[in-house]
């Protein structure tokens, strides 16, 4: 009989997340922090000495939502903060190839993402009036990106993005960092919202 494909990953904290079917327990937020320190965005393809990580731009997400929305719980806060955080294991795939690999991908992000919802005293699914909210300030934070360290023309990405509402970008410029300081900012965000939970 074939032996099974390996299908976890050891974790700098010692733990193996089986990615086909991860729980709570398996998830720690020192390698969510470390991996998406990590993780380039835009396939790395940005100006700057150093990558723009998937961790700064969460930080940047739950910043953009918590302007966008001044009144929202702080749970849904800490959900802007870690709405990419299956990319710590899974890496930061670019919609085409998303396209390309079809549905399999989805459903082993939505898997890691309950795990992770689950970990952090979130609902396992998010309200839908919640994902949309975060998915706007997502867009934003794309349209940031796209104009201030992608290349992207201002044109070329109100087309791809939506153009923002000036006040929700005012006073926003994205330098790059080592992923050292990220990863520590990222990790103390984190720990902030979750002692707000309390």
């Amino acid at each position: 009989m074939p032996r099974q494909p390996r299908a976890w990953q050891r974790m700098l904290s010692g733990r193996r997340l089986d990615l086909l079917d991860p729980t709570p327990m398996d998830i720690e937020i020192e390698d969510i922090a470390h991996g998406l320190a990590f993780v380039a965005r835009w396939n790395g393809q940005t100006h700057g000495d150093f990558p723009y990580s998937v961790a700064e731009h969460s930080l940047l997400v739950e910043a953009l939502y918590s302007r966008m929305n001044p009144k929202a719980p702080v749970k849904w806060r800490l959900a802007a903060l870690l709405h990419d955080a299956p990319e710590y294991v899974i890496g930061d795939m670019i919609s085409p190839v998303k396209s390309a690999v079809g549905p399999a991908y989805g459903e082993l992000d939505d898997r890691l993402m309950t795990a992770i919802h689950l970990k952090f005293g979130l609902p396992a699914k998010l309200p839908e009036t919640i994902k949309k909210a975060i998915k706007k300030a997502d867009r934003v934070s794309a349209w940031l990106e796209a104009t201030q360290i992608a290349g992207f023309a201002i044109a070329e990405s109100n087309k791809f993005f939506g153009t923002p509402d000036p006040s929700q970008i005012k006073g926003l410029s994205i330098s790059l960092r080592p992923p050292a300081e990220v990863r520590r900012d990222f990790m103390a965000r984190h720990n902030a919202l979750l002692d707000q939970m309390k």
